[in-house]
């Protein structure tokens, strides 16, 4: 506990928050409607507060220098748990390690949080705080999903809604002639994010093979008697792309004895996978081999004269991905007295 991780959950959310709003623009028109001029609206981080007060002490408005409107700015502002989209704390899930597909990683189920952020809208005139508002409530209804990559290390990544809470209006504008308005606009939101602990390695937790010994009797010291089954994963499918060799004819759903061009890459009791069937290879004699079809709930189906056959061996077995179906092989050792 406590060991040092930065997954920078918070500032990718905070940074892809502000690209909802970085491209937002506004036109002028003049009295026959036709557009003289189109600004992008500025966008920064920070308080509100901060440019209202550079605003107060740049108010000349005749000054080259001075900040112009309309312009917005955003501000993240809390940070509180929401315990409806709570999981279990003990929960893990692994994913194959993106950089080194040999390797696996392990990282326990993230904590909800909510983050608060303020979005101000500072203009001169109405119209221009109107047309920007209006580009923006449109995609709130009252939530836009924005899509954010958490923990890179696992490219993990979520869509994380978005909540439009409220909005609130302030006309900021007093004194003479000489005091520049502010029309301020202020929406509020919430993003529903998650917050990942540290990301370990998974390699050596992966269990490859289970092995159950049986013993009769309670003399747990005799082991003459004892029976062992063991387990491993087995592929099922073709992982390596190599054919052994190819369909010598046309085989129906139903035929369960065909040949092939070469069965000198094939062995009996072993799986083959061809177009996506699995097939279990009961016996071979010459080119001609006997199988059971359909294995491992794959679907049934007509092949054609030169499909190729794939060989599901070891090398296969070594590559099954994560989150890949497969099944098991299993061997029998020892026994009962005699046997």
């Amino acid at each position: 506990m406590f060991e040092y991780f930065y997954n920078e959950i918070l500032r990718r959310t905070i940074i892809s928050f502000g690209t909802l709003f970085n491209s937002i623009t506004i036109k002028q028109t003049n009295s026959d409607d036709n557009v003289v001029s189109a600004v992008r609206v500025p966008l920064a981080y920070g308080p509100t507060q901060k440019f209202l007060a550079r605003l107060e002490q740049s108010a000349d408005l005749n000054k080259s220098v001075a900040m112009t409107l309309p312009r917005m700015s955003f501000e993240f502002t809390g940070l509180t748990y929401d315990p409806s989209r709570k999981v279990s704390t003990t929960q893990q899930y692994t994913v194959k390690d993106p950089d080194d597909g040999s390797e696996s990683k392990k990282v326990y189920m993230p904590v909800p949080y909510n983050m608060q952020f303020e979005l101000s809208i500072m203009t001169k005139l109405n119209d221009d705080a109107l047309q920007i508002v209006e580009q923006i409530l449109p995609y709130f209804q009252p939530a836009y999903s924005l899509s954010v990559e958490l923990v890179e290390s696992i490219q993990e990544k979520r869509d994380i809604p978005v909540i439009l809470e409220n909005i609130t209006m302030q006309d900021d504008y007093e004194g003479d002639y000489t005091t520049r308005r502010v029309l301020l606009y202020t929406l509020r939101f919430t993003a529903k994010t998650y917050l990942f602990g540290p990301v370990s390695s998974a390699t050596k937790d992966i269990i490859k093979k289970s092995t159950v010994s049986y013993l009769t009797g309670t003399d747990t010291t005799n082991t003459v008697r004892e029976l062992t089954y063991s387990v491993i994963p087995r592929a099922t499918k073709n992982y390596t792309g190599d054919a052994a060799t190819t369909l010598s004819a046309d085989i129906t759903k139903t035929l369960k004895t065909f040949e092939v061009e070469d069965s000198s890459g094939l062995t009996a009791k072993t799986y083959i996978d061809i177009e996506g069937e699995q097939i279990f290879i009961k016996s071979i004699t010459g080119n001609k081999i006997t199988v059971l079809r359909g294995q491992d709930g794959s679907t049934i189906t007509e092949h054609l004269r030169g499909a190729p056959v794939h060989v599901i061996n070891a090398a296969d077995n070594a590559l099954i991905e994560e989150g890949d179906d497969f099944g098991f092989s299993g061997t029998l050792t020892g026994g009962f007295d005699g046997l």
